[in-house]
């Protein structure tokens, strides 16, 4: 599950600063959900996890990892977009 989200969170943040293109960054949500829908629940936002558990749909105690890898996979992709454009 958290590798899901990690991966689907490095996705997105790639997409969006490689082509910060509306239509990309909306497929790659698209794609992303959709691949780890079943698996994660395909939420790749903090605020999202928060709202979840609040109303309890997820456990309190999967947020902060959850947050943690979605963090992680933004990081990550930073790195991978500042390797691939020098």
């Amino acid at each position: 599950m958290y590798l899901a989200e990690y991966l689907g969170s490095l996705f997105i943040m790639y997409i969006i600063l490689v082509t910060g293109s509306p239509i990309a960054i909306g497929a790659a949500f698209a794609i992303a959900i959709a691949l780890t829908l079943k698996i994660s629940g395909g939420m790749f936002n903090p605020m999202i996890d928060i709202v979840m558990a609040v109303g309890g749909k997820i456990p309190y105690s999967e947020v902060l990892p959850r947050i943690l890898v979605q963090i992680a996979g933004g990081l990550t992709a930073l790195e991978l977009t500042k390797l691939v454009k020098v």
